[in-house]
């Protein structure tokens, strides 16, 4: 997706409601629209020579503040009612490198107040607030709050960034709950079901709710398919995100959803290039040494590479065929409903990097151990592999 350098008006369409979440649907368009401005004249705003994919991914909250605080009234929340503690328990991380030596020492991690000073230090992975004389004015999101975590290297919860880790500790759906505007008896049944680690892109379109795993985003150079369901690229998503989710002011327009939302000025798009390049810079973490069996993983490697048919589907240096081809639910026993809510009705096949790092798996985390996974598609494809092949199997999967 290449940036917009031309200035448009911004077209006031947005995604069609559904009845059972017209309350977030209406919100989330009241506060798009309100932030492209509709009625006054756009002015474009030219992108800098040089963006810093970094600091977009961790710091840039596309203009969402206008949607978080205006609309969902989430600085209110947090001012009033989320201490370091609750943060921290609905799966919030702390940034060690943005706290001055020896705070935490005298913090109360009781006090809603101390949460505000975090936010006004830049602490708060994912968050971004601004704020005067001790109030919280206003907040806003970025990228960082679903797809970084923490090393733990100082409290649990609290240490050096990692950029690219899925936050599975992240409850988005409790967080959303706790909105003023969110307070509608469907939307607290759906927001409060989806539980940790888990969010829902499409509720707010469709509806339904089942929410999918939030994923890693490291390890994927030369991948060009990244979604799950195989859209495109990874700044597909990052554009049908910051604006149809995050309330992003931005341009995104997809017919097959029915989403024809254009902004002027656009603080999305120009962005894009250079998130996507620090995106694909992120490394899977490496395999811990003595984390698997060396000889027994060979032999699994044999057992991928042959009579499990693993790697019929899980081909070349990045083990996927995504580039190629995707793949009907019904081929791998997979759940559909992602598939058919999303645009593609197909499934990609998952690049294998750092499995042990992230568990639970499937994009719907069905299969909660390495072992699980070997079951099901012993099972479903009828491979009939003995117990001792099933375990060198994951001792080959935790190798990766």
């Amino acid at each position: 997706m290449k940036p917009i350098h031309r200035t448009s008006r911004a077209t006031c369409t947005a995604p069609p409601a559904h009845p059972s979440v017209a309350t977030w649907t209406s919100f989330l368009a009241l506060g798009l629209l309100a932030a492209m401005g509709c009625g006054d004249s756009g002015q474009s705003v030219e992108a800098p020579e040089t963006i810093d994919g970094r600091q977009v991914f961790r710091h840039d909250t596309f203009g969402s503040e206008r949607f978080w605080t205006d609309t969902l009234r989430m600085h209110e929340v947090i001012q009033d009612g989320v201490s370091p503690a609750t943060a921290l328990a609905v799966g919030l991380k702390g940034d060690a490198g943005a706290l001055p030596r020896g705070i935490l020492d005298s913090a109360d991690l009781d006090d809603p107040a101390t949460t505000v000073e975090l936010l006004r230090l830049g602490a708060v992975l994912g968050i971004e607030g601004s704020v005067r004389e001790g109030r919280l004015q206003e907040v806003g999101v970025t990228c960082a709050l679903c797809h970084s975590t923490v090393d733990d290297s100082v409290a649990p919860g609290i240490g050096r960034r990692l950029d690219g880790h899925a936050n599975r500790d992240l409850d988005p759906g409790l967080i959303l709950s706790l909105s003023p505007a969110l307070q509608d008896p469907d939307s607290q049944a759906a927001l409060t079901s989806w539980g940790p680690g888990r969010y829902d892109a499409y509720w707010n379109l469709d509806g339904v709710s089942d929410p999918a795993l939030i994923p890693p985003i490291y390890g994927l150079q030369g991948v060009e398919v990244e979604t799950y369901t195989g859209e495109g690229p990874i700044s597909y998503w990052n554009a049908y995100v910051a604006v149809t989710q995050m309330g992003g002011i931005g341009t995104f327009v997809d017919p097959r959803l029915g989403i024809d939302i254009q902004a002027s000025p656009d603080l999305v798009t120009p962005k894009l290039p250079a998130l996507l390049d620090y995106q694909l810079s992120l490394d899977s973490p490496a395999v811990p040494p003595g984390s698997f069996d060396a000889a027994a993983a060979e032999r699994g490697r044999t057992l991928f590479e042959g009579k499990a048919g693993c790697s019929g589907c899980h081909t070349g240096p990045t083990l996927t065929d995504a580039n190629e081809r995707l793949h009907r639910p019904d081929e791998t026993g997979m759940d559909p409903r992602l598939a058919q809510r999303a645009t593609t009705g197909l499934y990609r096949t998952t690049p294998l990097r750092a499995l042990s790092a992230h568990a639970p798996y499937f994009h719907d985390g069905s299969a909660a151990t390495l072992a699980a996974v070997v079951e099901h598609y012993d099972s479903f494809l009828r491979l009939r592999l003995a117990d001792a092949e099933k375990a060198d199997l994951v001792e080959f999967l935790r190798s990766l």
